[in-house]
């Protein structure tokens, strides 16, 4: 029964990689119209912002819902409702009235979604796999994912100029098409009963908590990867690529050799794992994998000057990633009751990724009114770091990374000696 339950996995698993390809591409390419509108970066950034902060915030209210409720149902209408937005944006294309608002407004609605969809899958997994290849499915997600991050601006760019922005939106609804009808015909998710009936999502936030409180290692390991989460969008989600674009004089070339091989790392990391034994020391594997990252990956792009070099930069900041995914994931899954899953996964993303948001938008106003002008301000403390991150154009944002690189590690390194984190192993 549960290697049947796990084939049915792999067959979702397919569909649900073809349907993010397609996503991911519509993403990249509303960004290109988005910045070929406004030319602000900032206006790119709250792109991202608008689909964060609904997202975080229902989190905290859908775990119950999701417990109560069929997961493949969940799924279904949520991914819908995403495709709806993709529609919506070729039907306003079409009509020749769409704005970057419109944009901001339909990534809202799919960071709604999003809160929804994401527990409900990531407990659809647990109902799905043996509790001994979580590990190994983590691995195989990464793959996935960073195999979408290296493909789907280059297929992006293409069809973007083939056909423009209403070609890659077609291919995204067929891509959704497909997945719509893999998972609606020939997945099925097992369901459990719930002991208990709640009256209102705050009842589930409650119980949520509740456990959590009881399991301080897991609520640990979710407060720390949020400082995490924070350290690292700080720079990777806005400052990277203006970074390098100032550093190589506009290369975009350069970019996408750095923007590949941070995929390339996180392919090689997630085959790793998706191969490999279980870790045996699990709590100690997320922050020793984190404090690697942020030690080789953002000191190594603070202090780089080339494209060889940040990009061993962004292979050794991405290779880790599946590590940390895959040790945290094994974890939660065999602490949490499966009755319990929609609820505390609903938790942890609320609090997890309730940082996200907050480094996106911070980020950018840091590098634009901040590190850069402090850089060229011929402040003492400027000249010092100047022997470290050069003196050109991008050198604030590179003194970013170095700052992120320094605390990321230490927070890691910090948890690694939590008392309460290392009794999870």
């Amino acid at each position: 029964m549960e290697e049947k339950s796990f084939k049915k996995y792999i067959i979702l698993w397919l569909s649900q990689s073809v349907s993010g390809l397609g996503s991911s591409m519509t993403g990249f390419a509303l960004v290109l119209w988005a910045y070929g509108q406004s030319h602000s970066a900032m206006s790119v950034s709250l792109m991202s912002f608008c689909n964060y902060v609904p997202y975080v915030f229902l989190s905290l209210f859908v775990g119950s819902f999701i417990d109560r409720h069929k997961k493949k149902i969940i799924m279904l209408v949520s991914d819908s409702i995403a495709a709806a937005g993709s529609l919506a944006v070729l039907v306003f294309l079409f009509a020749g009235c769409l704005e970057v608002w419109n944009i901001y407004a339909i990534n809202a609605v799919i960071g709604i979604t999003n809160a929804f969809q994401q527990p409900a899958s990531a407990v659809a997994t647990g109902r799905l796999v043996p509790k001994e290849k979580i590990s190994n499915i983590s691995g195989m997600n990464s793959f996935s994912n960073n195999l979408i991050v290296v493909f789907s601006p280059m297929l992006a760019a293409f069809l973007f100029v083939a056909g423009g922005l209403p070609l890659i939106l077609l291919i995204d609804l067929a891509s959704f098409g497909f997945a719509f009808c893999v998972l609606l015909f020939f997945i099925t998710i097992p369901e459990q009963e719930q002991e208990k009936k709640y009256s209102s999502p705050f009842a589930g936030i409650a119980e949520g908590f509740d456990f959590l409180k009881k399991e301080k290692g897991i609520f640990y390991i979710m407060v720390t990867m949020a400082l995490i989460n924070f350290c690292s969008r700080l720079t990777y989600e806005n400052i990277l690529s203006p970074m390098i674009l100032a550093r190589s004089s506009g290369n975009s070339i350069v970019l996408g050799t750095v923007n590949a091989c941070m995929g390339i790392g996180g392919i090689a990391g997630g085959i790793i794992v998706s191969v490999k034994k279980e870790i045996r020391h699990k709590a100690v594997a997320i922050y020793v994998s984190a404090a690697l990252s942020f030690l080789f990956g953002d000191l190594m792009m603070a202090a780089s000057q080339n494209v060889f070099w940040w990009s061993v930069a962004a292979v050794a900041a991405s290779l880790p990633i599946p590590f940390i995914e895959a040790s945290q994931n094994t974890i939660l899954y065999r602490k949490i009751p499966a009755a319990m899953q929609g609820r505390v996964f609903a938790v942890r993303n609320a609090i997890q990724y309730s940082t996200i948001p907050v480094g996106i938008i911070l980020g950018g106003y840091l590098a634009d009114y901040v590190f850069e002008p402090f850089m060229v301000s011929g402040n003492r403390l400027a000249e010092m770091l100047e022997i470290i991150v050069g003196d050109s154009a991008g050198s604030g944002m590179a003194a970013m990374f170095l700052c992120t690189g320094i605390c990321g590690f230490t927070v890691s390194m910090a948890s690694c000696f939590n008392r309460e984190i290392k009794s999870l192993d």
